[in-house]
């Protein structure tokens, strides 16, 4: 009674309803930023990087280099790995390593669909030793829906512990192409040399432990770590929590930083409470918040129509929203400003925040200028939803997006 008399009474205090919010000003020089990220999320934005986005099909051009640039290692863990074209073209460039490079694959079940019995055994045959991830043997037999969904999402390539890539990728036939037809996917991806490789190397380490694999040998993490490029940037993972997750406090303060302009692509858009207040409150603040999410040709129709949910608010208060056209929009990026770049696995769904996920965090503003170009590219491919028209839509379509909504949160 005592706990319910408090509760009913409030806080007197200056609490927020929400989980997390970054009232303050985010410091603009690259050590305040710096500084900004490690208190938040933990992790530095390290100079000396040298970075460069990766568009959809090259993904698989630049792994192919990295596998034949390995001296050591090549590590790669993927939620999506997939018989057909593009990977027996890896696993051929796999086979003609260098010798005595390790080669350690980790994967997810759900993700790679028939890996087990195609993929996995041809890359034994070529010496890798490969891991799946939480398998899902079980899981729906005891009825352990949160195993089910905790899954390994995110998508990463690390060579020698000096370079790494991630992203939105799969090795599959959806990435092949330039992502300007209907079924060729339109991703973002990053490749990055230098100190935040580091970060992806540990992430793996991390996943692969759970898998049941080894600790990494000491040359997979090399002192002192090249330092080729200007731009700081750190590796940011998160998995599922129950109040607040990494997803969230990361993505809260890359919109928190934003003084002139915030753009987010995301290929699956049902951001939480908290993120929607703070874009709508940059939105009203005169920064120009545009969001660019899948359109007619999204792969999970039911997330289309929870995305289509969150839109009535956003537009209503000032945020702008475009639909992809030409084919599935699938990266996970956001801009803000001219400097503040993040690329990597990280969607704005419920259920990315029970998921393993993970984004590089950039500062650099040749970076941010490419991103910038990328997405008014895309726009060119895409329809602006305008709240004049979208609030006359029909009731049953209020009603679809409020059912799928309330039906996602259970996925």
């Amino acid at each position: 009674m005592l706990l319910l008399a408090l509760g009913l009474a409030g806080c007197p205090l200056p609490n927020h309803r929400l989980a997390l919010r970054i009232r303050d000003t985010v410091p603009e020089s690259p050590e305040g930023m710096s500084l900004a990220w490690y208190q938040t999320v933990g992790v530095e934005l390290e100079p000396g990087n040298q970075v460069e986005l990766v568009h959809n099909g090259h993904v698989f051009d630049r792994l192919v280099e990295e596998i034949r640039a390995a001296r050591s290692s090549i590590h790669i863990l993927l939620y999506i790995w997939r018989p057909g074209y593009p990977s027996d073209r890896i696993i051929q460039a796999l086979r003609e390593r260098h010798p005595g490079v390790a080669c350690r694959v980790l994967v997810d079940p759900l993700g790679s669909i028939r890996f087990e019995d195609n993929v996995g055994p041809e890359l034994v045959a070529a010496g890798c030793e490969v891991r799946v991830f939480r398998p899902l043997q079980g899981t729906i037999s005891t009825l352990n829906l949160k195993r089910f969904q905790s899954r390994l999402h995110r998508k990463l390539v690390v060579r020698d512990g000096i370079s790494g890539m991630t992203g939105g990728w799969g090795i599959w036939k959806s990435w092949i192409g330039e992502g300007r037809k209907p079924d060729e996917w339109r991703d973002a991806n990053i490749w990055v040399r230098g100190p935040a490789a580091r970060g992806i190397q540990l992430a793996f380490a991390q996943n692969w432990q759970e898998a049941g694999g080894g600790m990494l040998p000491a040359e997979a993490f090399p002192e002192p770590m090249p330092t080729p490029g200007e731009a700081r940037a750190g590796f940011v993972t998160h998995t599922g929590a129950p109040v607040l997750t990494n997803a969230e406090r990361m993505t809260l303060l890359a919109i928190a930083s934003a003084k002139k302009r915030l753009w987010i692509s995301n290929s699956y858009f049902i951001p939480t409470g908290a993120i929607q207040d703070m874009l709508i409150a940059k939105a009203k603040a005169g920064v120009d918040v545009r969001v660019l999410t899948p359109g007619r040709h999204h792969d999970i129709p039911p997330v289309h129509e929870g995305q289509r949910a969150t839109y009535a608010r956003l537009l209503e208060n000032g945020v702008r929203i475009w639909e992809y056209e030409v084919s599935m929009m699938h990266s996970k990026s956001l801009l803000v400003d001219d400097r503040l770049s993040m690329v990597g696995s990280t969607n704005l769904d419920p259920l990315a925040l029970s998921a393993e996920e993970g984004s590089l965090v950039v500062d650099d503003a040749g970076l941010a200028a490419q991103l910038a170009q990328d997405f008014e590219e895309d726009m060119q491919h895409s329809v602006e939803i305008r709240w004049d028209s979208w609030r006359r839509r029909g009731l049953f379509k209020r009603l679809s997006e409020r059912v799928t909504v309330l039906f996602g949160k259970y996925l």
